[in-house]
């Protein structure tokens, strides 16, 4: 039987076919971040899917597991996530190192539930665990240069820092429709907590007794 000879069309066809895969790519790359950073790392496949706009299939066609999803959609944040150590452990003094770390980095997972469940460990996912250790390297390096310096408390240890990221960042979630910023205040009491003597800048973002009152009620699951 003689072979049918290849159509004109058909090279043209598979490269459609490939663009079309590859929108169909960066259509569930950029749900993904959405919904990822809006709820967390929570979001199913399906979820994800109707966000893109494409059928689930499509999402398992191009992604084998959530993993390589996750991986997809946090790339950019954690590469955000390394540049601001690298910043922070250059500082010529390290105290100014550690509140631009800290501050940073909080704003960051503020911003982004899905790298906070990542950053701070609260999904158990091991992706992204380069640049965290990376960050924990350098905020060891800081906290030790700051003890150095005259500028730190003696007891102050890593473990404290991570207390204090979960904290704030858990309290953003719950303020974020009172006063969005609201957690800086709290940030800046837990950093001076840390300082060998008090820190003396005013605090930032004093909420009213009503948006105290309404963020608690939302924190502890009461109707408003």
């Amino acid at each position: 039987m003689t072979p049918r000879p290849a159509s004109a069309h058909e090279p043209a066809r598979r490269g459609t076919l490939r663009r079309d895969a590859e929108r169909n790519r960066d259509r569930i790359v950029r749900a993904a971040q959405e919904l990822f950073a809006e709820r967390g790392l929570t979001v199913g496949f399906n979820e994800v899917a109707h966000h893109a706009g494409v059928g689930v299939g499509t999402v398992y066609r191009r992604f084998t597991d959530k993993e390589e999803l996750i991986h997809a959609a946090l790339e950019e944040p954690l590469g955000q996530l390394a540049e601001v150590a690298r910043r922070a452990g250059e500082a010529e003094r390290a105290w100014d190192g550690l509140e631009l770390l800290l501050g940073s980095i909080t704003e960051l997972l503020v911003d982004n539930l899905g790298l906070r469940d990542v950053a701070l460990g609260g999904g158990g996912w091991r992706l992204g665990r380069p640049t965290v250790e990376r960050v924990a390297e350098v905020l060891r390096h800081l906290l030790d240069r700051a003890r150095a310096e005259g500028d730190l408390r003696d007891d102050v240890a890593g473990d404290d820092v991570m207390m204090i990221l979960w904290l704030v960042t858990d309290l953003a979630q719950h303020s974020v429709q009172v006063r969005p910023r609201l957690y800086r205040r709290y940030l800046q009491v837990l950093l001076d907590g840390l300082r060998a003597s008090p820190g003396r800048m005013p605090l930032v973002e004093k909420p009213t007794e009503q948006q105290v009152l309404t963020i608690c009620r939302r924190w502890a699951g009461a109707p408003l």
